[in-house]
């Protein structure tokens, strides 16, 4: 169920932050990207929030808020690179739109890692309540993971407010088109299982022949 009373938006008993730079932050990311990473990045925050409610952590809202939107923002232009990790860009973004408008350093780091960390796997959990509510956001969107922590009139005050028709093939389709110009940089990634999956004649560097071939005489 979605409720907006006293100008505040509530989806599945979860507030949006309504703060003069989250605002900003949903308008930049709504015009600058495309529906299907805004709707998802908003998903994430929502199940992130409630997943971190039903671990028992307790997350910045307003962190949180920007890495979920930022999260995926390097899978496109203008934030998409030619030469670093995608996961890297929509960090520097975040850190520097959180900087620009006065936060601390320190805030700003734990969004960046919320965000350069969220596809790898354990690592975020011990970290940061941001950061662990970003990845756990990510998860039970894209991956299902934990969705038994979670009421099913939670999961649909969620997806109605925040549809996702058709979602798998579109977000690995995005995936795809995010890197598919830069594979070098999904080298010990997951994302290198997406192209591998749909870029033909792809094959991921692999770990032991990197090690195997080293400039080491031995």
């Amino acid at each position: 169920m979605t409720q907006t009373t006293s100008n505040h938006t509530t989806i599945a008993g979860i507030t949006i932050p309504d703060s003069p730079l989250a605002v900003e932050a949903t308008e930049l990311i709504r015009e600058t990207t495309n529906p299907l990473i805004f709707h998802h990045s908003r998903r994430v925050f929502l199940f992130g929030s409630l997943q971190a409610r039903a671990l028992g952590i307790t997350p910045d809202p307003e962190l949180l808020y920007v890495a979920a939107l930022f999260h995926d923002a390097g899978l496109v232009p203008p934030y998409r690179s030619d030469d670093q990790r995608f996961e890297l860009d929509g960090a520097d973004q975040a850190r520097a739109f959180l900087l620009d408008h006065g936060c601390s350093e320190a805030d700003a780091q734990t969004v960046w890692l919320a965000i350069a960390l969220h596809t790898t796997p354990e690592v975020p959990y011990k970290l940061a309540p941001e950061i662990a509510a970003t990845t756990f956001g990510v998860e039970t969107d894209v991956l299902g993971l934990r969705l038994t922590n979670l009421q099913k009139a939670e999961i649909d005050a969620v997806t109605t407010a925040h549809p996702r028709p058709d979602f798998k093939r579109q977000i690995l389709q995005a995936f795809t088109d995010g890197f598919k110009h830069r594979p070098d940089t999904t080298f010990g990634t997951v994302n290198a299982d997406v192209l591998e999956h749909f870029v033909p004649g792809y094959r991921h560097i692999d770990f032991v022949d990197v090690i195997q071939n080293s400039a080491w005489p031995e």
